[in-house]
């Protein structure tokens, strides 16, 4: 791997060279599941599509339990890359691939046994129960392909292969959008058929992870004959990975807790909320995609000693996760109907969803700057502060604001609940900025 792109290029060049895939390939993704709440609103069954959000939660949950291998693993070999101890990376990716999968047949084991309890707790009820089951029964089986899914595309990244991630991703997306038709109305499977699309795209994303990073992928991996691991190594992992794991673990968290909250205004809230969250996810998506699309420069440039450059390098992920996000939270905002009515017909219910989304999007500004942040901690293999984070946005903090404002606002308390929560947030990660970043850009000489 040249390090040209991580030592010389400019700074937009690189960081957009490494981010842009990631964008493309969350766009992708993003495609996929906006046609997949396509299709499944099309059956007008709004306990199907309430059974569908009320599921929701848990695929974050597998995204989560990836990020542990995927962001820990990434974080520290960009930093080992960065001081020139590529062949120690090279090792842990094997660490990071097999963990992936054990870790994941473990998760669908206790997914599958406490079955009834989870969907519970997930906000499901008699109207909801039987589509709610026939999403978790496959999207859990399928958990460990969705788990390791993440590892393989994040190191690609680090080691200079972005495209290929983004190949990764867009082959799963291309497939499942496919296949979606053809299971929940050729096949007439509903909520099943719709997880067993989802299974199969990422099943099919993984085969080709494997074969590029064993044919093609010098800086990585999956031989277990070079597996190998040294003391302090796997915790200088979950350093990172466990508060990257959380990141998305509080989004699980916090769409449960929305879930239930909505529950007393009946399903069709929580049905307009899962559209509302897949439009959302718009803007979110590109958001995190520039966000962490340039962590392995940072990393990489930290773990150099290169603070002129590293100060460079955040000044500009700063301003172009900042932009983009403004701009996109407003054209979202303008053109809120417009969104909502490609799903829903019943004016009252678009009138519902218009409402929800507006409320949503200028946290998405708020959140974008908050990203950054984490990932510059996580770069930095900082893990408390990067803790400190990810359990604000939809964890602790959303958790105390969605309580305070149902008490005290009812239903517009719920679904304003997030922007509140943002702002404090936000607050909270320009404290930790001024804290524990700053020191760190500041010359000694």
């Amino acid at each position: 791997m040249s390090n040209e792109l991580f030592e010389k290029a400019p700074i937009r060049e690189a960081y957009l060279k490494l981010a842009i895939p990631v964008v493309l390939s969350m766009v992708v993704q993003l495609v996929y599941s906006m046609v997949d709440t396509y299709f499944i609103a099309l059956t007008g069954n709004t306990s199907l599509i309430a059974g569908v959000s009320i599921c929701t939660p848990l695929f974050t949950l597998f995204l989560a339990f990836g990020d542990m291998f995927a962001l820990g693993g990434s974080s520290y070999i960009s930093r080992l890359l960065g001081a020139g101890r590529g062949e120690d990376g090279k090792r842990l990716s094997v660490f990071c691939m097999y963990a992936a999968i054990a870790f994941g047949l473990f998760v669908m084991v206790i997914l599958l046994v406490f079955k009834t309890p989870i969907l519970k707790f997930l906000g499901a009820d008699d109207s909801t129960m039987y589509y709610a089951s026939q999403y978790y029964q496959f999207l859990v089986l399928g958990s460990t392909f969705i788990i390791y899914a993440l590892v393989p595309s994040n190191l690609m990244r680090t080691v200079g292969h972005p495209n290929a991630s983004m190949i990764t991703s867009i082959i799963g997306a291309v497939v499942n959008i496919i296949l979606d038709p053809v299971f929940i109305f050729g096949f007439g499977m509903g909520a099943a058929g719709a997880a067993i699309a989802t299974v199969i795209g990422y099943i099919t994303s993984d085969a080709f992870a494997i074969w590029y990073t064993a044919s093609k992928c010098e800086g990585l991996s999956v031989k277990l004959s070079e597996f190998g691991l040294k003391p302090g190594e796997v915790g200088k992992i979950f350093a990172v990975g466990l508060p990257a794991s959380v990141t998305n673990f509080t989004q699980t968290i916090g769409m449960t807790l929305t879930n239930r909250a909505l529950q007393g205004y009946g399903s069709d809230s929580i049905a307009v909320m899962g559209i509302v969250l897949k439009i959302v996810n718009i803007v979110m998506l590109v958001i995190v995609g520039l966000a962490f699309g340039g962590q392995p420069l940072t990393g990489y440039v930290y773990g150099s000693g290169n603070k002129k450059r590293l100060r460079k390098v955040l000044s500009f992920a700063y301003r172009i996760v900042g932009g983009t996000a403004a701009l996109m939270a407003a054209v979202v905002g303008i053109f809120a109907p417009l969104f909502i009515g490609a799903f829903l017909k019943d004016e009252a219910l678009i009138d519902k969803g218009v409402l929800m989304l507006r409320l949503q999007m200028p946290g998405m500004i708020l959140m974008g700057l908050g990203l950054v942040t984490i990932c510059t901690f996580q770069s930095m293999g900082k893990g408390l502060p990067a803790l400190i984070l990810s359990l604000c946005r939809q964890g602790v903090v959303y958790a105390a604001v969605i309580t305070a404002f149902q008490m005290l606002f009812g239903y517009m308390g719920v679904i304003s609940s997030q922007l509140g929560s943002d702002v404090i947030s936000v607050l909270i990660a320009a404290g930790l900025f001024f804290a524990v970043i700053r020191p760190e850009l500041i010359d000694n000489a």
